[in-house]
């Protein structure tokens, strides 16, 4: 046992928690939800957390962090006209979409079928108004954005992980300090989980449920495999799957989206600086667990201390933490050549906001990205034949 073990959990959930929590927020406020719903979400979130990556670590002896599906939140807090009880109704097709995944292999195996670059054309075009939004903060607020910004690029350069959290915490000092928070309003008091009817809306099952179900597994659960192989791990795929599609049903019901593997975080506790030994690392698990119960027990007070601050705050951070993720998806979309216009027509669409037959622009993106390839291929095989 190394103290590293400890440091590395907590870094780890740091760095999710409150690199993301503004997304979460603005995820919660997109579909209607009420400020004990808002706490129930991201209570249950934090469960979901301490519950995975204990029990998966302990049971698999490999440091399984898990997360939030952070673009999903991106996602959710793009959509309208979606209430919370619809939201909820699309969380737990998305969590049985999950589980169905690691069950019944010619389904995981459709899934990966859809080109990468499509995909990530779809997650670039939900999150390019977020990293937007940062710059559009800074007219209206020049003297709070841009000092965070510049906080932004310089520290990345020493360390990424840790760039979104420096401005948070600057941000909340500027916010406080300078008089732009609102007073605090909530207390310590501990938090408690909110049951949340679902309803089951063909819409928002279509126009959110499925895209979420397709982000988490591309943008999160890909990258999170790819990062303990990386580490010289060979994790158990389809009992993860299942674990985390069983716990993002579970929590739906009290208002959280899907759960699935973390990546930039998992890339902190995976590596020899927790632990020189990779068969002792998977220790940094109940560590991690440990961490997000007590986030779970105070999220109504972290909640209340994001309501206080200035909204370019929020849409600071929110877009400065999705900066990364934007530009890693933008770079799969455009990365194969005889794929780049189906792409862009996926990440036009979706940026759009267009919505069709109440169906958001997301899941008409990936139509669109999709119908493009296959008339492209279609073309090919008629000039082949000509």
């Amino acid at each position: 046992m190394r103290l590293s073990i400890v440091t590395s959990a907590v870094v780890a959930a740091l760095v999710g928690f409150g690199s993301t929590i503004a997304i979460i927020i603005a995820a919660a406020q997109a579909v209607g939800a009420n400020e004990a719903q808002t706490s129930s979400w991201v209570a249950a979130l934090c469960l979901a957390m301490a519950a995975t990556s204990g029990f998966l670590s302990v049971r698999y002896r490999i440091p399984v962090i898990t997360a939030w599906s952070t673009p999903g939140a991106a996602l959710i807090a793009a959509s309208a006209g979606i209430s919370i009880h619809a939201a909820v109704g699309a969380f737990l097709l998305a969590g049985a979409l999950i589980v169905l995944a690691a069950l019944i292999k010619p389904f995981g195996r459709a899934i990966e079928r859809i080109p990468t670059s499509i995909a990530a054309a779809m997650l670039a075009g939900v999150l390019l108004q977020f990293v937007i939004g940062v710059f559009q903060s800074a007219q209206g607020a020049p003297g709070l954005v841009l000092p965070l910004v510049a906080i932004f690029l310089v520290v990345r350069l020493f360390n990424p992980a840790l760039a979104v959290l420096a401005v948070l915490f600057v941000g909340l000092g500027i916010a406080f300090g300078g008089g732009m928070a609102q007073p605090l309003t909530s207390t310590l008091s501990l938090s408690s989980l909110t049951f949340i009817a679902p309803a089951f809306e063909l819409t928002a099952l279509i126009g959110l449920g499925l895209p979420l179900f397709l982000v988490t597994m591309a943008s999160q659960n890909l990258p999170g495999f790819a990062v303990l192989k990386a580490s010289g791990y060979q994790p158990p795929s389809r009992p993860i799957l299942a674990v985390t599609g069983l716990a993002s049903m579970v929590t739906a019901l009290f208002g959280a989206h899907t759960s699935n593997l973390a990546a930039i975080s998992a890339a902190i506790c995976t590596g020899p600086d927790t632990h020189p030994d990779p068969e002792k690392r998977w220790m940094v698990g109940p560590f991690y667990a440990l961490s997000y119960l007590v986030f779970a027990a105070f999220s109504a007070a972290l909640i209340g201390l994001i309501a206080a601050l200035p909204p370019e705050l929020i849409k600071t951070v929110a877009g400065l933490a999705l900066l990364g993720a934007f530009a890693g998806a933008l770079g799969s979309a455009l990365s194969e050549g005889a794929k780049v216009f189906p792409a862009v027509i996926t990440l036009a669409v979706t940026a759009s906001g267009l919505s069709l037959l109440g169906i958001g622009s997301a899941f008409w993106g990936l139509v669109a990205g999709l119908v493009t390839l296959g008339l492209d291929a279609l073309a090919v095989r008629l000039r082949k034949h000509a």
